[in-house]
């Protein structure tokens, strides 16, 4: 498993075109989730359009494989990312919380990550 920093991951992100990828991160609410997404798909909102542009908060919309619905990633919280039949480790900028970045980071110590025969996140 290769070790990448955050930037490299939203390039990768990008540059996917469509193709369903798999991420670890953290949530508001400090739990883990994985989440199998795809880029491409595009939103019809129904009312006012967004509030806020999600690039100025360091977010990407993506959308929900299993949940059929459209979410956030944060890539400030990103900690893995299974794309392109790789898997990659997000290097973990410590006590960088970002200037530009209204949203606050919580911390979380995590002593590694390891993948099940399957090829499914495990924090250990």
């Amino acid at each position: 498993m290769q070790t990448i920093n955050k930037t490299r991951a939203k390039e990768l992100i990008k540059e996917s075109k469509g193709k369903i990828f798999s991420t670890t991160f953290i949530k508001k609410d400090n739990t883990v989730r994985t989440l199998t997404s795809r880029t491409g798909k595009q939103y019809t909102p129904t009312g006012n359009k967004a509030p806020y542009k999600p690039e100025d908060y360091n977010l990407i919309p993506l959308y929900d494989m299993r949940k059929k619905a459209f979410r956030m990633l944060n890539l400030n919280t990103l900690l893995t990312l299974s794309i392109n039949k790789e898997k990659y480790l997000i290097k973990q900028e410590e006590g960088r919380t970002g200037k530009q970045y209204k949203s606050k980071i919580r911390t979380l110590t995590i002593s590694h990550f390891e993948f099940d025969q399957d090829g499914n996140n495990i924090i250990i």
